[in-house]
């Protein structure tokens, strides 16, 4: 069994794993089943197929020109923001981040062993944004790298084309680079538009870099496979630079599953995105009957509630709290950095039974 149902004691209700609790692609579980019929479960080789399937994956979803020479494979996207950082900037030096943010940035950084710098994002009425004059005076401070979260998590909110252009004219500027982790684009809501940065203009093109992974949308974390993207000349060279080992020690399950979700997988995905859709108003309308001063934003993308519980006046380990009086483990939201204080994160990609289970809970634990 994976971590979500190792994690904890059989009475608690796990809710912070970002993995969903759906039934695999069949294409995904038929190749997967074939590799291990044929008794294949060595090393990953060529597989020039991935780059292939991403390349028509992005173009068909977003639009997006991704030739599969302009892509690399690595472990997961973890990995490939550290070796791409390892050849850019020296222990000491400063990378950004905007929090609330996934918190193994963080753990990132620190393997890196360099300075974390934050620019938080903008918040009103649970409406996230990038803080550009904040970070513009990050970058003038000396900044070397940027780790931009795109779409965002945990808040669930998407960068507009137009703030994403100007990040990148100040990346220039600045002489930053951009390590843009888009880990969840396709998980994003029909009424919404996901833009990957490197697709916003030529500028950021020569500033950044994209990591993407089908592991996320396609409930396959575990078999340990990501991309990334370069497409300026200076910015493939780096890539290229990379250790060959980078892909070696990407599992073969991960990429053969990972080429196939791209490229057989649509229907399946587009019908979880219909579930999630449903099922993050659902949450909606729960929290709603609780009369509690819980906040909460429907997401405009991934399967994460954010839930705002700054008026219930916690103290101490929140974490521990919920464990206790709920019988339930949330993500706290100071996980995500001090911008974090006061939340937590919940995964509604479960039945909708596990969701109003969830909700009696974390009620249990609030009154």
């Amino acid at each position: 069994m994976s971590e979500k149902w190792r994690a904890f004691n059989p009475e608690i209700l796990p809710m912070p794993f970002a993995v969903m609790d759906y039934e695999l692609a069949q294409p995904i579980k038929e190749i997967l089943t074939t590799l291990i019929s044929n008794s294949d479960a060595g090393y990953l080789g060529k597989i020039p197929e991935l780059p292939v399937a991403l390349s028509q994956f992005a173009q068909l979803r977003w639009q997006w020109k991704v030739e599969p020479s302009q892509v690399k494979i690595a472990p997961d996207v973890g990995v490939g923001v550290i070796e791409i950082a390892r050849l850019l900037i020296n222990p000491g030096e400063k990378i950004l981040i905007n929090t609330p943010v996934y918190y193994n940035f963080y753990n990132w950084i620190k393997e890196l062993r360099c300075e974390v710098v934050d620019a938080p994002l903008k918040e009103e009425n649970l409406h996230y944004s990038l803080d550009l004059i904040e970070i513009e005076k990050c970058y003038q401070a000396g900044v070397k790298l940027h780790i931009l979260c795109n779409p965002h998590n945990p808040v669930g909110s998407l960068y507009s084309k137009s703030d994403l252009q100007q990040l990148a004219e100040l990346a220039m500027r600045y002489h930053v680079i951009i390590l843009s982790d888009e880990i969840h684009a396709p998980l994003v809501y029909s009424e919404n538009t996901f833009t990957p940065f490197l697709s916003v203009s030529d500028t950021a093109k020569e500033v950044g870099f994209a990591f993407l992974s089908a592991t996320k949308a396609f409930n396959i974390a575990g078999l340990k496979c990501a991309q990334i993207v370069a497409q300026s000349e200076k910015n493939l060279a780096t890539l290229n630079s990379i250790p060959t080992a980078v892909h070696s020690r990407a599992s073969l399950f991960g990429a053969v599953a990972s080429a196939v979700a791209y490229k057989d997988c649509h229907d399946w995905l587009n019908a979880v995105i219909r579930e999630l859709d449903s099922s993050r108003y659902y949450l909606k309308e729960l929290i709603e009957q609780t009369n509690l001063p819980v906040g909460y934003r429907v997401p405009d993308c991934s399967y994460f509630g954010w839930l705002d519980l700054r008026g219930a006046h916690l103290s101490g380990d929140i974490a521990q709290h919920f464990l206790d009086k709920g019988k339930i483990a949330i993500a706290p939201g100071n996980f995500y950095g001090p911008t974090g204080a006061g939340f937590i994160r919940i995964n509604f990609a479960t039945s909708r039974e596990l969701i109003h289970d969830a909700m009696t809970r974390i009620t249990k634990a609030l009154t």
